[in-house]
């Protein structure tokens, strides 16, 4: 599932795409006495280096910046506002960057931090354990101590890179970095969301906190405990759903509809499974079975995290999808998806869908509507 509510406030999620922040101020830590700030300085570079430290550590750059000293407390306790910043080594173009709050204490060896707390947005993986990966030829999880095996799962997102490369092309980066945490509760904190609104969720894609626009600094986020109810075969569709918005970032824009980001995703991971329309949309063939047929293509807010009929929304996508591919064939669906991306905001939507499916396929959005309806029937057979 596309976190549409981070590449472009994608509307599935609620993450914010944020902007570098500014650069360091010219006087860090101003007020405190010289040695005081070296030995600061020093304190935080230390614990930032400790990151990537340990054999199962994975292998990041990190780094404080543009400390602030907070208000005069007491002479030995410091309050201290700054930036953390972790680049993936390998994964990530750009640092991403999590704001933080320190309190500092001075006993007799010298200074130490008392306490360190995010001030707002997603909480990094490190605040929740003593982080361990697991690298593939094609991936990097980041698990957390205690949780499920990292390993398993780069195993499984090392059979999707090259499964959505065969279709999407090399044009992104062809890696994947995923982060596991060990239970539902700590992926909601890494969603900086409810996670009661986000159970049953496997997955999600998210774009990295102070990452610039399109760059390739997106994070699978796995929700350990619905993944780990799936089969084996349930899994690897997940990984690559959400390996094809990796791939399509680029050309996935605001105006882009949901039905179709979501429908090419699951479309390309359910390719060549053999499995019938029936098998990959059951609860769509029930609906169906028992006189509820929908008469018009998902809008983005049936897939909002939480959301009545969300699966028949997802299934209704794929449908979509594996009509335009057996009709005019993969490589016309993969046009159509970048043309959408391509074509701007357009005056309206639903005209700007039509001229595009005119352009690319022949056919208006009315009639491609009516085509798609009349799959959705045919699973009542």
């Amino acid at each position: 599932m596309l976190s549409r509510r981070g590449a472009l406030l994608l509307a599935a999620g609620g993450l914010a795409q944020l902007s570098l922040p500014r650069a360091a101020p010219a006087a860090p830590l101003a007020g405190l006495p010289a040695d005081h700030r070296a030995e600061v300085s020093g304190l935080l570079a230390e614990r930032a280096r400790a990151l990537g430290a340990g054999p199962a550590a994975p292998p990041v750059e990190a780094a404080y910046r543009n400390l602030v000293l907070g208000p005069a407390g007491e002479p030995d306790r410091l309050t201290v506002t700054a930036e953390l910043t972790v680049r993936v080594a390998g994964y990530d173009e750009y640092p991403v960057v999590h704001p933080r709050r320190l309190v500092l204490l001075r006993a007799r060896d010298g200074w130490r931090v008392e306490r360190e707390e995010g001030t707002g947005g997603p909480a990094p993986l490190w605040d929740l354990g003593s982080v361990r990966a697991a690298s593939g030829a094609h991936c990097l999880v980041l698990g957390l101590a205690g949780g499920p095996d990292p390993a398993q799962l780069a195993a499984v997102a090392d059979r999707a890179v090259p499964a959505v490369t065969a279709l999407w092309g090399t044009a992104w980066a062809g890696r994947l970095l995923l982060e596991l945490p060990a239970t539902e509760e700590q992926f909601g904190r890494l969603l900086d969301a409810d996670p009661a609104g986000w159970t049953g969720m496997a997955a999600v894609t998210t774009a990295a906190p102070g990452a610039p626009w399109h760059t390739p600094a997106d994070r699978v986020l796995v929700n350990p405990e619905a993944y780990q109810g799936l089969s084996d075969f349930g899994r690897q569709v997940v990984t690559t759903h959400e390996a094809v918005h990796v791939a399509t970032r680029a050309d996935t824009r605001a105006w882009t509809p949901l039905w179709l980001s979501e429908g090419v995703a699951d479309w390309t991971g359910y390719r060549d499974s053999g499995r019938s329309p029936r098998q990959i949309a059951p609860e769509l063939a029930r609906d169906v079975a028992a006189g509820k047929v929908p008469s018009a293509l998902p809008a983005d807010r049936d897939f909002t995290a939480g959301a009545a009929g969300i699966a028949q929304a997802y299934e209704q996508s794929w449908l979509a999808c594996d009509l335009i591919a057996r009709r005019f064939g993969a490589d016309r669906l993969v046009a159509y998806y970048r043309a959408v991306g391509a074509a701007g905001a357009g005056a309206g939507r639903e005209q700007q869908s039509d001229r595009v499916l005119r352009d690319e396929l022949g056919l208006g959005l009315g009639e491609f509507t009516e085509l798609w309806a009349a799959e959705v029937r045919r699973l009542a057979g």
